[in-house]
């Protein structure tokens, strides 16, 4: 075989490699906007795609042994590169479907297209799976030299797949998105298995021009339409971690991220107070002893900014304090400004993971707020004793650490492990219930402190607004069983029970 032969097959086993797991993590991408990115979901696509791989291999080496000709593998790599490129387009319909169900809790329609979804990525992953003993078979010349040829092989296709785990995240979902980055993918594999082909059958290379000419008529023809289609939204776009979609409604408007169960920012003209879960994090610095008044809460730092709605209320309530918002997606924080006004002088933006925020920062702060969900989990590495002890080291002695916690009817066991692991570090812990929702604020404090605080410090303050908010708060306060389990970095299994609370959650629905 001649070199030049030789080397286009390394070539087209390195990109065989960069689009399996290009594929691999787009297909997260594409499933986010309507499952979100919990660990269940990437289980099952890294276990569905080793799947398709392992058979693959075995497919394709018996498949080279019988057919070992160049025009046979090039073949498969563009009924490779086709599929992959069509993907998005066919999932779209039934990944459509699958938002109805996860609006009603429907199980039927949550798992059915969920399967439906990975089911397409059998044909082409399995396919690029044969591309490697292919390879191997095509360049061994010699038995003698089998060792030495399928390392090559196996080393040049990994050396692709390391490329491919880069490629999407960092430069082609956040420049063209999750359905263009299927396309690249895709005329990627195509242009290699067309070259390929013109090397050795021409023929058939011109006859398979067809596959590159639908995969771009249809990224043309369906260019614009949205993501995850939703009457009353006017922006969505896509960042290295999210799906971002921005809903207006009467004159509100609302920040989704991924499946959009939950609204993470929320912004009208002119409103001083939103409702909801942002407004009890006004009330956390009011569990100090009184006399506590306003104008004691003095700064402000906010975990999980997203676009700013709870920086914009305690502006709004306590002047321009210093804030210091934490968010880890720059994208949102471009979204925040863009559409949500975020751009209040007294607010500093930091760009970053909270906890990393808080290792080298060393400011402190009246209250440090923590709200950094990626529905329905909080990062577990932000619930640990040693965790909420760096947040701690950055609190004033009058100052207060209040997180939002997810729970459902009748299940509180994430809320009890928050509070009991908060109680490792902070003097008293307090838990008010957000009505109409499935959202508990846990306050915790350095200071002992009772419940009976934020009654006596209402009464001495002077804005009715935030009175209103107060008495709503009181209302909904209750006491927290404890739990025996405590979150540390060592032991901090949250998404194993969110997964519990959910699923119980579900099934009795």
């Amino acid at each position: 075989m001649r070199r030049q032969e030789r080397i286009y097959l390394y070539i087209t086993a390195f990109v065989s490699g960069v689009v399996s797991l290009g594929v691999e993590l787009s297909a997260s991408r594409l499933l986010a906007p309507y499952f979100g990115d919990s660990h269940p979901v990437w289980a099952a696509i890294i276990g569905l795609i080793l799947l398709y791989l392992t058979a693959g291999y075995f497919i394709g080496g018996r498949w080279a042994d019988r057919s070992p000709y160049p025009a046979t593998l090039y073949t498969l790599v563009a009924w490779a590169g086709l599929l992959v490129g069509i993907v998005p387009f066919v999932a779209r319909p039934v990944l459509i479907l699958a938002a109805h169900g996860f609006a009603d809790y429907n199980v039927a329609l949550l798992v059915g297209p969920f399967l439906a979804v990975l089911l397409l990525f059998s044909a082409p992953v399995t396919i690029m799976g044969c591309v490697s003993p292919f390879v191997i078979r095509l360049l061994l010349e010699q038995v003698e030299q089998a060792g030495d040829v399928a390392g090559r092989a196996y080393a040049v296709s990994t050396a692709g797949s390391l490329l491919g785990t880069l490629l999407p995240v960092f430069v082609l979902i956040p420049t063209v998105g999750t359905r263009d980055t299927f396309v690249v993918l895709s005329l990627l594999l195509l242009t290699v298995a067309l070259v390929g082909l013109a090397r050795t059958a021409m023929r058939r290379a011109l006859l398979n021009l067809w596959m590159v000419l639908l995969v771009l008529l249809l990224a043309l023809t369906l260019r614009g339409q949205p993501i995850k289609p939703q009457g009353s939204a006017i922006y969505e776009t896509e960042s290295a971690y999210n799906y971002i979609q921005v809903v207006e409604q009467d004159g509100w408007r609302y920040l989704y991220l991924n499946e959009g169960q939950g609204i993470h920012s929320v912004y009208a003209p002119g409103q001083r107070r939103v409702g909801g879960t942002w407004d009890y994090y006004l009330i956390a610095p009011f569990f100090n002893p009184p006399p506590f008044t306003s104008d004691q809460v003095r700064s402000l730092a906010m975990i999980g900014l997203a676009a700013g709605t709870i920086p914009k209320e305690y502006t709004a309530f306590f002047g321009p304090i210093p804030i210091d918002g934490v968010e880890i997606d720059p994208e949102i924080v471009r979204v925040g400004r863009e559409f949500f006004a975020m751009n209040e002088a007294n607010l500093n933006v930091i760009v970053a993971d909270g906890r990393a925020f808080l290792a080298r920062s060393d400011h402190t702060y009246t209250v440090v707020g923590i709200d950094a969900y990626r529905l329905p989990y909080i990062p577990w590495h932000l619930t640990t004793v040693e965790f909420f002890q760096a947040v701690r080291d950055h609190l004033t002695e009058d100052g207060v650490v209040v997180v939002n916690v997810g729970r459902t009817p009748g299940d509180d066991r994430l809320v009890e492990v928050i509070a009991a692991t908060l109680g490792e570090v902070f003097a008293s812990v307090h838990a008010m219930d957000v009505p109409a929702s499935f959202n508990t604020i846990v306050v915790a404090t350095v200071r002992p402190t009772t419940a009976e605080n934020l009654l006596a410090n209402r009464a001495l303050m002077e804005d009715p607004l935030l009175q209103q908010i107060a008495s709503e708060a009181w209302a909904t306060l209750r006491p927290v069983a404890p739990s025996t389990l405590v979150l540390t970095d060592d032991r901090a299994p949250v998404e194993m029970l969110t997964h519990e609370i959910v699923l119980n959650y579900v099934l009795r629905r």
